[in-house]
């Protein structure tokens, strides 16, 4: 039997549920990016090009940077006292983070002005650079870092990071991330 709340996001009180829900999220977004290149190349800009570039542009805008905040705000500050080995982690995954922002403010203009876009070539390859390394990120993420914390984290600590990210979106919260 099929448990009908299996796909349903995690709150606050599982902070690191919800941390790979906001993954998964971002990896959804990435294949709208890279649908919209598609549609681009065969429908030029039209409505529907439109408002998956907005939707886009609205997420990494607003919920991206919060994530990152309740990462290196909150979890990696705690992460990066168990080990050395998770220090080394967290240091290189906080390295990344510019950079993904860095791929963004590259790739931001375009969306907000899609029907001025120029070179697809060059969108597409913007395009592919920042979805390569998202997924990257993310699964090194997922894969190192969550992974370890939900066995070294007490419940303390996750509620605590559970309750400093709520706050965080607490002036915004909208049920994006």
């Amino acid at each position: 039997m099929t448990d009908l709340f299996d796909n349903e996001t995690p709150d606050f009180t599982n902070p690191l549920g919800l941390l790979r829900a906001c993954h998964d999220r971002i990896l959804a977004q990435c294949e709208t990016l890279e649908k919209l290149v598609t549609h681009l190349r065969s429908n030029d800009v039209d409505a529907e090009a439109k408002t998956a570039a907005q939707r886009v542009h609205r997420y990494f805008s607003e919920a991206a940077p919060l994530h990152h905040q309740d990462e290196e705000v909150d979890l990696f500050p705690v992460l990066q006292r168990q080990s050395l080995k998770m220090a080394d982690l967290v240091y290189s995954l906080k390295q990344e983070h510019p950079e993904l922002d860095a791929a963004w403010e590259q790739l931001a203009p375009t969306l907000v002005r899609l029907d001025q876009l120029q070179d697809i070539d060059d969108f597409s390859g913007q395009v592919a650079d920042f979805c390569e390394r998202y997924r990257k990120h993310v699964k090194r993420e997922n894969d190192e870092l969550l992974e370890i914390a939900q066995h070294i984290l007490s419940s303390k600590q996750q509620a605590a990071l559970g309750e400093a990210m709520e706050e965080r979106r607490r002036p915004q919260i909208r049920g994006e991330e």
